[in-house]
């Protein structure tokens, strides 16, 4: 269950030991293959199951027409500052995340620990960050910024993908935190720069 980290080199193996690189990448991994067991335990009724599956699947890119088609309910075609806003975004922080994929190359919950069953199929064979999560929090940030109202509906759909990515297996905690994290990072400052140009 504890197998160690798949990225102990990326962490700077050069400021500590590798003995004690490696000893906290097992610690690390433990901790967070004990928390993928938890979560993944919700998702064992069909029901659970079911959103899992459902809440992840949208995070293939479903959710965001669904999105677009809210926006455009709400403010008509003044929308177009916050879709441009969340566009960049996205399309910044996906030319980070395959980067990140290929530096960290750290393998998925379902492989590490092969008792946990993967839910649905991968979209690649890497896990740190959470891409789906990344992208939810790097869209949902400027919607936010723009439209406060919708802070309620956003946190609940960001958690939604959060847990689901966990509970299928897929990602441990730590993916889906350093997901967000990225997310919000870029989101954030690109949002406040368009702002600034557009007025």
């Amino acid at each position: 269950m504890a197998a160690p980290l798949d990225f102990p080199h990326a962490l700077g193996s050069q400021a500590l030991g590798a003995g004690t690189w490696a000893r906290l990448a097992a610690v690390l991994q433990a901790a967070d293959l004990r928390a993928v067991a938890r979560v993944a335990r919700t998702a064992r009724p069909p029901l659970f199951k079911a959103l899992a599956i459902g809440i992840s699947w949208l995070g293939n890119g479903w959710f965001y027409p669904l999105l677009l088609a809210a926006l455009v309910a709400a403010w008509g075609l003044s929308c177009l500052k916050i879709v441009v806003c969340a566009g960049l975004s996205a399309a910044a922080l996906h030319l980070i995340y395959p980067v990140m994929k290929r530096a960290f190359r750290r393998r998925r919950p379902f492989q590490a620990a092969p008792e946990l069953p993967s839910l649905l199929a991968t979209l690649d064979p890497h896990s740190f960050p959470s891409g789906h999560t990344m992208t939810m929090v790097g869209v949902l940030t400027p919607v936010v910024m723009l439209w406060p109202a919708a802070l309620a509906s956003a946190l609940v759909a960001a958690g939604g993908m959060a847990w689901s990515r966990v509970a299928t297996a897929h990602h441990y905690p730590s993916d889906v935190l350093a997901g967000a994290a990225l997310g919000a990072g870029v989101g954030y400052p690109i949002t406040l720069a368009i702002l600034r140009i557009w007025g």
